[in-house]
């Protein structure tokens, strides 16, 4: 598509994530909540919707609910309702899904994204509500038939409806981005897609630069990543485009995403609203939120990742760049503010997580709450370098190896006992200096013939004569020095 073209209009997207909650048990009754077991093992006559059966609330949900209308600054109702949406599907055993309707327990707030030019934008939110999932049909295991595992129905759900405030598949990434930091950073899900436990819908129109009546919508589903979410949402503000060029109107459908072909297909029209036929759930009694149930929540809530990035970048003078990936993973996050507690080298101990930590947890395939070497230590090996006992490449090269082997050890200790004690004393350096001069007479004529360049040179050699153990700050002064004056 010509630019020109494609230039002439402008998407209005809306996202649907299903988060599935990281409770012991399920939404309504004492099922366990588990991905990964064999199917239609964690399930009971509450999850099979046996007649006679009665659903029990689970308080952690609206605990959930309330720490994620906080952290997006939304308003949370003080009274809900609960709703059954009455629809017909294999995997639904009661024929009805337990949800809010009139009454989601937050509304408003926004997520907010950074944005590809720089900046940042607030994505608003309409609503964010209670409810539970339904089973799993599984189509590619039988030939024939279509399977059912029912272990997911009545697994606690937030859906996090986005008012149409996104206008390109780059704000969607970012979304979605910054909703898994966040349900991860307030540890209420995992946000793992590819399990399904964090799931998006993308509504999707396309309408001409300054209109104000949107074009017709198009949902999207069955996406397993974030990064399909994006390729859907291309691919389908190119296909209503090219549709509209051509003369032709689009269809209010529902449409599923190939990921092996980046390409969107129809499943089903939407000619008229479905009619759920809501209407209030018997068995459920309201929900009462008090503002002293709010603060309560408030006093627990962890410091979420926006909070972090900003205090990094105007407190402890990091780039945007470095605070983003260290708040990135929450793990990674809390072990850097342990870290920063020990050490004011707050460069340092940035340089030495996105570095020579993260490359030995890909190496070893580890998650740094596995990291042999204790903050403590950490910034104890920071410390003998600032100190001048020790050089960065040492550490990084000879230390840190053996850190990881024997996390007993303090790196003094490693550095000691395999002689790596930086020399800092003037006339070992000398000693140094006058052997690396000694060795290359021509070099040092071309010094002074105008090659100042050849310090790096010299430098690297005095470093192989010293072993590394010559101090690089006061040895490259004398290193200058004697080259100049000899």
């Amino acid at each position: 598509m010509e630019e020109s073209t494609r230039n002439k209009y402008e998407a209005v997207i809306g996202l649907e994530v299903h988060a599935q909650m990281l409770t012991k048990s399920k939404a309504y009754s004492n099922d366990i909540n588990e991905f990964g077991a064999s199917p239609n093992t964690n399930v009971s006559v509450i999850t099979l919707g046996h007649p006679g059966t009665l659903p029990l609330m689970n308080k952690k949900t609206i605990e959930y609910a309330i720490k994620l209308g906080i952290a997006c600054n939304a308003n949370i109702a003080e009274e809900q309702h609960f709703a059954r949406k009455n629809y017909f599907y294999p995997d639904l055993p009661k024929g009805y899904q337990i949800t809010q309707d009139t009454t989601p327990i937050c509304t408003g707030g926004h997520i907010t994204i950074n944005l590809e030019g720089g900046g940042e934008k607030n994505i608003g939110l309409t609503r964010i509500h209670m409810e539970e999932d339904a089973g799993k049909s599984i189509h590619d295991v039988d030939i024939y038939d279509t399977l059912v595992d029912l272990n997911r129905a009545g697994v606690p759900l937030l859906e996090i409806v986005s008012e149409p405030h996104i206008r390109n598949s780059h704000e969607a990434y970012n979304y979605l981005t910054e909703v898994r930091k966040l349900v991860r950073y307030l540890d209420i899900c995992d946000g793992n897609m590819e399990e399904g436990s964090l799931r998006c819908d993308a509504n999707i129109s396309v309408m001409l630069k300054g209109s104000n009546t949107y074009g017709t919508k198009v949902e999207v589903k069955n996406m397993n990543s974030i990064r399909n979410v994006q390729k859907a949402i291309e691919f389908e503000i190119q296909r209503q485009i090219e549709s509209l060029e051509k003369g032709e109107s689009i269809s209010q459908e529902t449409r599923s995403f190939d990921a092996l072909k980046n390409i969107t297909i129809s499943m089903r029209t939407k000619e008229a609203a479905m009619d759920y036929r809501y209407f209030p759930e018997p068995d459920l009694t309201p929900i009462t939120v008090t503002e002293q149930d709010i603060a309560q929540v408030k006093a627990e809530m962890p410091a979420l990742p926006r909070e972090l990035f900003k205090k990094y970048i105007s407190e402890y003078g990091l780039s945007e760049y470095d605070a983003y990936n260290l708040t990135d993973n929450k793990d990674i996050a809390l072990f850097y503010e342990e870290l920063v507690s020990k050490t004011s080298n707050y460069k340092a101990a940035a340089n030495w997580i996105m570095g020579d930590v993260k490359s030995y947890l890909n190496q070893q395939g580890l998650e740094i709450v596995d990291f042999p070497i204790s903050s403590d230590n950490l910034s104890k090996l920071i410390e003998i370098i600032d100190n001048g006992k020790i050089s960065s490449s040492v550490a990084s090269q000879k230390i840190f190896p053996e850190m990881v082997k024997s996390s007993d050890q303090s790196p003094l200790e490693i550095a000691e006992s395999l002689n790596l004690i930086q020399e800092s004393d003037q006339g070992a350096i000398m000693d140094y200096i006058s052997a690396v001069i000694e060795q290359h007479p021509d070099e040092v004529e071309r010094y002074r013939n105008g090659e100042k360049q050849l310090v790096g040179f010299f430098m690297g050699q005095l470093m192989r004569v010293s072993k590394g153990k010559a101090d690089p700050k006061a040895a490259n002064k004398l290193m200058r020095d004697t080259l100049e004056n000899s």
